[in-house]
């Protein structure tokens, strides 16, 4: 299984594609650190609901980085900039592409 600095890369380059009620479990699972049955019983749905749904959208985020492939792009860009000596364009694309380097 991947690590979960991986899939909250993917959350954050894909959420737009998943529902509210996706985002918000997976944010109660991976940002808030939530166990299942904590989500269970905030959301009234069982710790099962939870688990499935917790699988079905990571499954969907690689899904999409599987078609799209932005965060393996993403870190391709990474590593050229850190590679690259003219800080000030460093500075541009990372400004440009709103990442940290």
């Amino acid at each position: 299984m991947k690590n979960v600095v991986y899939y909250n890369n993917l959350f954050d380059l894909y959420k737009d594609f998943l529902t509210i009620k996706e985002q918000n479990i997976f944010k109660d699972y991976y940002e808030e650190d939530l166990s299942l049955q904590e989500i269970a019983l905030n959301k009234n749905i069982s710790r099962n609901a939870v688990f499935k749904m917790i699988k079905r959208v990571l499954e969907k985020l690689e899904n999409y980085e599987s078609i799209l492939q932005l965060n393996s792009k993403l870190l391709a860009i990474k590593k050229v900039l850190n590679e690259c000596q003219e800080e000030n364009i460093k500075k541009k694309i990372a400004q440009i592409l709103e990442i940290e380097l």
